[in-house]
């Protein structure tokens, strides 16, 4: 299987060989295998996973579900072989080891909106010769008569966080199985409690 979906549960600490390593807590898992694509009928390869506990669910994901239990949350996961999988199957963290180098996908937080200096970086105008609001202004857009627009693209103040975000080539520090539990080093993508699919690196 070439990933599992989980919940970040928080950041903390470990001690390793006299060093400190802040490691970040992941449940993954356990997951159902709710649907198998295959290329044949769907023109791609993909398993698709459910996971966490839905309270409610309309008719038609009942009816999608089955008697395979309420998810929360489904996912596809494109998947070279997909003859070892079957609808019903249950994954967990057993397909990891303490070691092994992974990707994590999550939504990062949002910030709402925010000016250039917070969501770029910017310098800022200067703080003297009569400059009394330019402080945090992001200063020329663009020149007049050429192009006399202001480009695609430019970095402006706007919406900030709560967007697709990868962290690459993770290590896992120690693996719980009984707890359905990961031990990510450094951090990963969103909040307390957000969804994650985590992926063995290529």
């Amino acid at each position: 299987m070439a990933g599992i979906l989980g919940k970040k549960i928080g950041m903390t600490q470990i001690y390793r060989e006299n060093r400190e390593i802040a490691v970040t807590a992941v449940e993954a898992g356990p997951c159902c295998v709710i649907q198998v694509k295959t290329a044949d009928k769907d023109n791609y390869n993909a398993v698709q996973l459910g996971f966490g506990e839905s309270k409610r669910l309309n008719k038609p994901e009942k009816g999608h579900l089955k008697d395979n239990g309420q998810y929360r949350y489904l996912r596809e996961l494109k998947i070279d072989d997909i003859k070892e999988f079957q609808v019903g199957q249950k994954i967990d963290v057993g397909m990891f080891k303490a070691g092994d180098i992974v990707n994590i996908e999550g939504i990062s937080k949002g910030k709402g909106f925010a000016g250039g200096v917070k969501r770029y970086h910017f310098r800022g105008g200067p703080k003297t010769h009569g400059q009394s609001d330019r402080h945090r202004a992001p200063g020329s857009i663009g020149s007049t008569t050429t192009p006399g627009r202001v480009f695609k693209g430019l970095r402006m103040a706007g919406h900030l966080g709560a967007r697709k975000v990868t962290a690459r080539n993770l290590e896992i520090v120690d693996v719980d199985p009984a707890k359905h539990l990961l031990l990510l080093k450094g951090a990963v993508p969103g909040a307390r409690g957000g969804l994650l699919i985590i992926e063995k690196a290529a």
